[in-house]
This record gives C-alpha cells, sequence and structure tokens, in this order.
C-alpha cells in the first residue's frame, strides 16, 4: 500500500536524521585514537546509512543514491568538542538523541524492523558512552541527571553565566559607553559568577553525598547483624513486583550470599542509589566553574577589542546566538521541542538584558 503524504513528511524527516547520524559518526570514527572504538563508530555510520536507504525506498527513490549529510560548521564544532572532552562524553550526549528517535519510530505504522535497528544502535552507543559498566539494556537515567551532579552541573553552569553576564554587560553598556569600564564589569561578574557557582555546586554536592554515604554505611551495618532481616525485606521488594513468593524468597537468597551485591540491590531497591554514582563534589565544581566561565566569556569578549557602537551590536548578536543554542540544547536533552526551547530561552535572556540595558542607560544619565 502506498504511504500518504503524512507517512512521506514522517520518512523524510528520519532520513534527514539518519543521514546527519552517519555523517557525524563517520567524523567521529576518524577523530576517534582508539581502533577499537573507531571501529564502532563506523559501524554505526554504516548501520545509519542502511537504514537511510530503507527511508528514502519508502519515499520511492532509490537507496543506492544517499550519502551522509554535509556537516559543514558543525564539523569544527564537532572536532573542538573531541578535543575537549572526548567522544565518550559525546556518545553520552548522543544517547539522547537516540531515545527521541527510538520513541518517534516506535509510532510507525510498521515499527518492529526500524525499532530494532534503533535499539541496537543504541545499545552499541551506550557501550561507547559506559565502557567499564555491564552492556546491560535499560537507560542510564536522564540526560541531566548523569555523571553524579557534573553534567547536569556544567550545563546549568553555561546557562547561568550566559544570561547573568549577558544581563550585567548589557546594563553597564547602557550606564556608559567606556569599553574598559565594561570589560572590567565583565571580568568581574565571571570570576564572581564563576567561583560562586563552584563554591555552591561543591558545598552541596559534598552535603548530598555525605548523607548517601551514611545510608551507605547504615545499609551495611543491617546487612552484617541481620541478615535473614534483610533477605526477607529483599524477598518482599521482589513480591511487590509481582514475582511470587516461593521465586522472590529464592532470589533474595541467592542475591544475599554475596555481600556486595546483597548491599548494591538493597541500595537501589530501598533508595535508588547507586554506589558508583554518589557524585563527586570536586566534579561538579570544576563543572560548573568552568561551563559558567565559557557561557559569561560570550558577552564581554567582543569588547575586548574596542568599545564602538558595533562592538555592543556584536556583543548582544553573540549572545542572542549563543543563547538561542544554549536554549535548543538543552530543550532537545529534555525531550521538548528544540525550536520552542531556543526561543524560549532567546525572549528570557533578551529580556533581561533589555530590561538591564534600560536601567544602566536611566542610571548614566541621571549621574552624567
Amino acid at each position: 500500500m502506498a504511504a500518504n503524504a503524512r507517512q512521506i513528511a514522517i520518512y523524510r524527516r528520519f532520513l534527514g536524521h539518519a543521514r546527519r547520524s552517519a555523517a557525524i559518526y563517520g567524523a567521529l570514527a576518524r577523530m576517534e585514537p582508539d581502533d577499537n572504538r573507531a571501529a564502532v563508530f563506523q559501524r554505526l555510520s554504516d548501520n545509519e546509512m542502511e537504514q537511510a536507504a530503507q527511508w528514502s525506498e519508502l519515499i520511492g527513490k532509490s537507496g543506492r543514491d544517499v550519502r551522509p549529510a554535509r556537516l559543514g560548521p558543525a564539523s569544527m564544532i564537532l572536532w573542538l568538542a573531541t578535543k575537549m572532552i572526548g567522544t565518550t562524553f559525546i556518545a553520552k550526549f548522543l544517547i539522547r538523541g537516540h531515545e527521541k528517535n527510538l520513541h518517534e519510530v516506535s509510532r510507525l505504522p510498521d515499527p518492529q524492523m526500524m525499532a530494532e535497528a534503533a535499539r541496537e544502535q543504541e545499545l552499541a552507543l551506550r557501550r561507547l558512552a559506559y565502557p567499564d559498566a555491564e552492556p546491560v539494556d535499560h537507560h542510564e537515567g536522564g540526560f541531566l541527571a548523569g555523571e553524579g551532579g557534573t553534567l547536569r552541573a556544567a550545563v546549568l553552569g553555561v546557562n547561568d553565566g550566559l544570561v547573568s553576564n549577558f544581563s550585567l554587560v548589557m546594563g553597564v553598556a547602557g550606564g556608559t559607553g567606556d569599553g574598559q569600564f565594561i570589560v572590567l564589569a565583565g571580568v568581574a561578574g565571571l570570576l564572581a559568577g564563576a567561583f560562586s557557582m563552584a563554591a555552591g555546586e561543591y558545598i552541596s554536592m559534598r552535603s548530598q553525598k555525605d548523607v548517601y554515604e551514611n545510608i551507605v554505611r547504615l545499609e551495611r551495618t543491617e546487612l552484617e547483624l541481620w541478615p535473614e532481616r534483610e533477605a526477607a525485606e529483599l524477598a518482599g521488594f521482589f513480591e511487590a513486583k509481582g514475582v511470587s513468593k516461593e521465586e522472590a524468597a529464592s532470589v533474595a537468597e541467592r542475591i544475599s550470599a554475596d555481600p556486595e551485591v546483597a548491599l548494591d540491590t538493597h541500595l537501589r531497591e530501598e533508595f535508588g542509589l547507586d554506589q558508583g554514582d554518589l557524585g563527586s563534589p570536586w566534579g561538579a565544581a570544576l563543572a560548573s566553574m568552568s561551563a559558567f566561565s565559557v557561557g559569561a566569556l560570550v558577552p564581554v569578549f567582543p569588547y575586548f577589542f574596542g568599545d564602538s557602537g558595533l562592538v555592543l551590536a556584536l556583543s548582544a548578536t553573540f549572545s542572542a546566538l549563543a543563547l538561542l543554542v544554549v536554549g535548543s540544547g538543552l530543550a532537545w536533552m529534555s525531550g521538548i521541542n528544540s525550536l520552542w526551547g531556543g526561543a524560549r530561552m532567546l525572549l528570557v535572556g533578551g529580556v533581561a538584558a533589555a530590561v538591564t540595558f534600560g536601567v544602566g542607560t536611566a542610571i548614566g544619565e541621571t549621574i552624567t
């Protein structure tokens, strides 16, 4: 049966996604220094091209003529990201796109073949993203919740740095045309915000980790003192999930035979904790400080080269573009419409900067 116009539009979107993914994986394969990981990236790229050929045929075109998309300027961004954070981190970022793609594929009229291929791609990507973990078929958690808070601190840090320093620079620029004052204020805002964010993240993560570590100690003590009671408690968890009483008791007994496995299981079932993901206070602090600094540098950077009206326009333009990109990225990672997320971030940041610019202008005129 021929596909209708709506289905063809969906197939075209998946075709574009597959071609872009193939290009990204191919580029990562060329940039990856480890031969084994490079081979996996290349296999991912080849698989995406196979899927692209299938999507092309579904819209009535030959699959033999399909080629990977051209990355253009994005290839430089990908190269810089690879040099700065490595392909392991990038793979974790790309997982979010695969999860969203798998969800969309599952709603197609005949999703089975494509869904299985997308799932295989995602599992291969997870092995690249979590090389030290067991290759299990489950979600590792939301992107923003990953890495024990370090990733969350980095993503939110760049957003805070961009919005706060954009507003600060615009406010000072409204009050004075002296580029030296604007640079001083911008750099001061960058440093104050970066160290403040780092201190706040460290204290928050340290307190959280202290609580988690205390829970681990208490649970370990309970397992040592009352193993039978803890085994019965574990069996109760399994029964609550629909396992029969006999099977639950048998599984709990086998798990309890290994103290470390029993501890890990109790922590997950009772508290949702993973001993390997309790969070790194220093990691979160450094990630937050670095990310805030990157975001805060955008609006002040043009002023290093002068203080003309053009520089003010460049500062506003660069900041607006950065707001759009960061907002779109956050929305994409959260599973909502990227265009709406970018527009929302641009609107909020733009309003904040406009208000501070107006206030700065009024204060500057009063002082003058």
